[in-house]
């Protein structure tokens, strides 16, 4: 991917004027933003003080729990802190996968179609990661299938989409340019509040699309599943040896569907960008919540827990010193109903590599891992456009459950398939997965590397029990010293350890990071045996993959890898700690016998 361009300074204030020089040095003391040169900072000084000197940014801070020396309010609730606010995932929570890895199984020289579904999609992350990296010497084309039971997903995807499919390189065109193109895709797929231009590209390029075919059919029944192939013509401009292939989207909805999407492109009537922040931050900042909050704070830097709290307030996907001012619009994918749907938890950078957005180059401000990730999308969604715009990749998308897939598409046709976490016991499971998804896989014969990829996010969880805990407590304190030996030798541990006040920050990183240092195989190994792995798998016509053959996603992709003083091992620790997995998730390959 290209490294990041223009880096604004960021002296600007609200209602005041903004730099437009680029960004040269970040500042000492948080590495948040970056200035043109002393003068500017200096200037800003009196506005950056607020962030800079925050409390959250003091290496004394310590959780409101233990100044004010009491319990905190998670002790005891079963709930967990994913229970609050909605419960719609509009953002992945697990990092973004290349599904086709095509360098390692068909290879870079590979040159036949390919057909990848994503059969409870979530975002269309996977699917701009998989596009966007596909190697250059690759020539064929791609059609991606994208489902989901949920039709909010599924209406963003579209919409999305489609935005990247009216992009026109030329500029005597109405239709956005690509720049314009990806600022407005990142803002609609992750910012609370949008700008005036983006809300005109929802209104003007895609309404229009949509309306007409609730038009053309106001007088079917609600239920009447309807679709619809828009075609593009190709950006020719882009590749000038492109055949003229066009481009497609075909999206398939009942006809109530269908009408319901025109809601996700009009703000609801009275909601004004004040009523939504204060909607949003009623869940993402509320009170009852300051412990969870802070329990998290505990794992973080001290800068990161600025921007994380300053992204929980705004919500704007920007770097952390870029202007915010011209962001006055109710983002309407998310305010349908004038309620915000999301857990108070969900983060952005959930969906993506801690380690690729930590490498990502955003000099000078290396701390502010949101503007890493503003240009790292750029950058991934600059290329996942290229290829789309020379009209090598087509989309199909549905809104059904997954089970229901195999009435709707091709046998035998897909070479990768990819179903999230619909294989854990409290979804589809593992019998009903396999029996729906593994006829749907190309045959061997015909691609010996077509492979279904299963995610088990509960299984560990589940299967996990209190011996299971004291065992792993018992072997992790020996290597979690390597990591932590100042913690470890803190009085305050020792205390909490020895019966006293258990609550104190070190105590709290102590239990958080003891999470980490666990090797869940023995579990893994009861869950698979509970769950008959390799009977259901002959019943299905399936084969499983051993975990050292894996070649799309590794087995346990989120353990630490490096052994305590290896280079790189404490940054990887530190890392997982302050991010968003345990370690304990488990991906499963599997490839059809016959």
């Amino acid at each position: 991917m290209a490294t990041p361009g223009y880096i604004p300074c960021a002296n600007w204030t609200v209602g005041g004027t903004a730099c437009k020089k680029t960004g040269t040095f970040s500042c000492k003391s948080c590495k948040l933003v970056s200035y043109c040169g002393p003068v500017c900072q200096k200037s800003h000084w009196s506005v950056h003080k607020t962030d800079c000197k925050s409390p959250l940014s003091s290496t004394s801070w310590k959780p409101g729990w233990e100044a004010e020396n009491r319990t905190p309010s998670f002790v005891g609730d079963n709930d967990g802190p994913s229970n609050f606010g909605g419960m719609k995932y509009y953002w992945g929570n697990v990092p973004a996968l290349d599904v086709l890895k095509l360098g390692e199984n068909e290879g870079a020289g590979h040159e036949k179609h390919l057909r990848i579904l994503c059969a409870a999609s979530g975002d269309f992350r996977n699917v701009v990661k998989t596009i966007a990296q596909l190697p250059s010497s690759y020539s064929g084309t791609v059609e991606v299938t994208l489902n989901d039971k949920e039709l909010d997903i599924v209406a963003r995807n579209a919409i999305m989409l489609l935005i990247g499919l009216v992009v026109d390189n030329d500029d005597n065109s109405n239709a956005p340019n690509m720049d314009t193109a990806i600022d407005c895709i990142i803002h609609i797929w992750y910012s609370a509040l949008i700008r005036p231009s983006d809300l005109s590209i929802l209104q003007t390029h895609i309404r229009p699309l949509i309306a007409d075919i609730c038009t053309k059919t106001a007088n079917k029944p609600p239920h009447t599943l309807l679709a619809k192939t828009w075609t593009f013509p190709p950006v020719s401009s882009s590749n000038p040896t492109n055949g003229g292939t066009p481009r497609t989207l075909r999206l398939t909805l009942q006809k109530q569907a269908w009408d319901r999407i025109l809601s996700f492109l009009d703000v609801p009537q009275g909601l004004t960008a004040e009523k939504a922040h204060k909607i949003r931050t009623g869940v993402t900042l509320a009170r009852e919540r300051r412990d969870y909050r802070d329990r998290y704070y505990t794992l973080q830097v001290p800068a990161q827990r600025v921007a994380k709290e300053r992204f929980r307030e705004d919500g704007v996907m920007l770097p952390f010193g870029m202007a915010r001012q011209g962001f006055l619009v109710p983002n309407p994918t998310f305010f349908q109903d004038g309620t915000w749907h999301m857990p108070d938890n969900a983060n952005p950078l959930d969906g993506w590599s801690e380690e690729e957005l930590a490498e990502y180059p955003h000099p000078p401000a290396s701390a502010d891992m949101y503007g890493k990730m503003y240009y790292y999308l750029r950058a991934m969604l600059r290329d996942f456009l290229i290829r789309v715009a020379e009209g090598k990749v087509t989309f199909r998308l549905f809104h059904m459950d997954a089970a229901q897939l195999p009435k709707h598409v091709e046998a035998s046709s897909f070479d990768r398939i990819d179903v999230s976490n619909i294989s854990d016991a409290g979804y589809l499971g593992l019998y009903r997965t396999l029996n729906t998804m593994i006829p749907l896989l190309t045959t061997p014969s015909t691609n010996r590397h077509a492979t279904l990829i299963t995610f088990f996010m509960n299984a560990i969880p589940e299967m996990s029990n209190p011996q299971d805990t004291l065992v792993s407590m018992g072997q992790s304190k020996t290597k979690l010293m390597q990591y932590m030996p100042n913690l470890l030798a803190n009085a305050r541990v020792i205390h909490a350890v020895s019966g006293g006040y258990q609550y104190s920050l070190e105590a709290v990183k102590f239990v958080c990071a003891l999470e980490l240092m666990g090797d869940h195989d023995a579990i893994w190994d009861r869950y698979t045996s509970l769950h008959n792995f390799p009977h259901t798998a002959s019943l299905c016509n399936a084969s499983m993959k051993p975990q050292r053959k894996h070649t799309i996603i590794e087995a346990w992709p989120y353990r630490l890898k490096l052994q305590p003083g290896q280079p790189g091992a404490q940054a990887e620790f530190d890392r997982r700690l302050a991010g968003g997995m345990s370690g304990k998730e488990r991906y499963v390959e599997w490839s059809r016998k016959v």
